[in-house]
């Protein structure tokens, strides 16, 4: 018995040791894996993320491991691309493997129901719908709904854009304070506070936690309800529609996910365009000179009577460069939206293993100075006569690069020229007349130009008003001449 107590011991150590080996090689770099920062046992670099600015220290270390790096968040591997080359030759030229998602838990199976296609793993359900989204999206869809956004520019002018609830659901919103609006964003609002908790990411770096009793988790039932009022909100027939339903029916989706595409294309419209505008505008407020340099060419072009339009952007080289310098200057999605490998693979003789997350690090290859010489002190892109120079990784990469992005830069090119042409933006002034440092509350002053300009916005809309839009529902009295509401013609697509 003696024996067979002690043998039960020694394989009771060996086990314990074993076991311990194991822990402690969690979060360990693997040998060939692309260098990062030093790691310690369990945590990986998890101590070393920052809990704000994190783009700033991922540039941090591009700059020290270049332009491929690794980080081993405990249990998880993610590959950090932080240059056009690695994004170009991983993300776009190998995109039949880095075209998934990795897990989220929280965000894709809970919260959204596995219907969000922004976190759908990449198979055969994804790749019918992007074909869809593309067929409705592509650069016909852009041409079609200029209309749209020709109105809604005239109105930001004056104050508020529902240009995305018009293309996405074929209704405006005049007022923010639409029911059915404030219901959408705030379920934004909350989809974003859940996936991005702490309780979220622990199940998605230990995905055993998932089985815990469901009570445990803080967020799990809001986020399950969640999907129920989502699905029973986005699953309305909105008159959008006409293309996504003429899909529906050819492809066999069901209404959530169909919902869910609508709701995402709104969610992703909404919130990026009006953010690359503030970024414009905090711009022009920094560089005068080249507010001064767009207004010139488009006081050449355009002339003073009239609002510029989508047939002069092929004379607005400078202006075009101002809207793509935008997009650069101030990224919306500064670290993108990861991606995930799905097989082993090898890059500049480093492993990069199968289901590692990849991290597009927008920020620091936008502020690369060997692609842009003075990245933060100076309106660098808009000043290559190049346009093809004028590249930013802000819409994404590969067969994931958003397919609104035609739609997104007419909208910018409109709402920047036609802003350009009306005001003069400055810094604001204190007692003395003397320029302060913009705060939260008094950021920036813009000032018409002169009155006649001012006249000719008030005319634009009041025309618009009578004209295109019904008296009491501020809707669109009839579909726009020449306008082809359905732009789902099948095109060939590598998906």
């Amino acid at each position: 018995m003696e024996g067979l107590a002690l043998s039960f011991g020694v394989a009771t150590a060996g086990a314990l040791l074993y076991a311990l080996i194991k822990l402690l090689q969690i979060g360990r770099r693997p040998a060939g894996y692309p260098p990062g920062p030093p790691t310690v046992p369990i945590l990986g670099n998890l101590h070393l993320m920052p809990a704000k600015y994190g783009h700033r220290q991922l540039r941090a270390w591009a700059q020290n491991y270049g332009p491929i790096y690794s980080l081993m968040l405990e249990t998880k591997t993610y590959i950090v691309l932080s240059s056009g080359t690695a994004v170009r030759d991983l993300l776009d030229k190998r995109s039949n493997i880095y075209s998934s998602r990795p897990d989220m838990y929280m965000a894709h199976d809970v919260a959204s129901g596995g219907l969000r296609i922004l976190t759908m793993k990449y198979g055969p359900l994804w790749r019918t719908i992007h074909k869809m989204i593309h067929n409705i999206l592509n650069i016909r869809a852009a041409i079609t709904y200029v209309p749209y956004q020709d109105l809604e520019n005239k109105l930001l002018l004056l104050g508020f854009n529902s240009l995305t609830t018009q293309m996405v659901f074929g209704f405006r919103t005049p007022s923010f304070h639409d029911p059915k609006l404030q219901q959408l964003f705030e379920g934004f609002e909350k989809w974003g506070q859940i996936v991005g908790s702490a309780s979220a990411q622990l199940l998605d770096l230990y995905p055993l936690l998932r089985y815990l009793p469901k009570f445990l988790a803080r967020n799990y039932q809001y986020a399950e309800n969640s999907t129920k009022r989502r699905k029973t909100l986005l699953s309305a027939k909105p008159c959008f529609c006409n293309d996504l339903l003429r899909a529906q029916a050819n492809e066999k989706f069901s209404d959530g996910q169909a919902g869910y595409v609508t709701g995402s294309l709104l969610e992703a419209g909404s919130d990026t365009t009006s953010s690359v505008l503030i970024g414009f505008v905090q711009a022009m407020v920094m560089f005068p000179d080249a507010q001064k340099k767009a207004q010139e060419e488009i006081d050449r072009v355009v002339g003073p009577d009239r609002l510029p339009t989508m047939d002069d952007e092929p004379r607005l080289q400078y202006v075009r460069g101002c809207v793509k310098e935008s997009l650069r200057w101030m990224p919306t999605a500064i670290l993108g939206a990861a991606h995930s490998v799905i097989k082993d693979d090898s890059y500049m003789g480093y492993k990069i293993p199968a289901e590692a997350s990849i991290i597009l690090n927008v920020w620091a290859i936008h502020m690369d100075p060997d692609r842009y010489p003075n990245p933060r002190t100076e309106f660098e892109s808009a000043t290559n006569p190049d346009v093809s120079k004028r590249g930013n990784f802000v819409f994404g990469a590969g067969r994931r690069i958003c397919q609104g992005m035609h739609i997104a830069e007419r909208s910018l090119f409109l709402a920047i020229s036609r802003m350009l042409w009306a005001f003069n933006f400055s810094k604001p002034l204190d007692a003395n007349g003397q320029p302060i440092i913009p705060d939260i509350e008094d950021l920036v002053v813009i000032i018409c130009r002169d009155e006649t300009k001012a006249e000719i916005i008030r005319r634009e809309w009041a025309e618009c008003e009578e004209s295109l839009l019904d008296r009491n529902t501020k809707q669109w009295k009839k579909v726009p001449e020449g306008m082809a509401f359905s732009t789902d013609v099948p095109e060939k697509i590598e998906v």
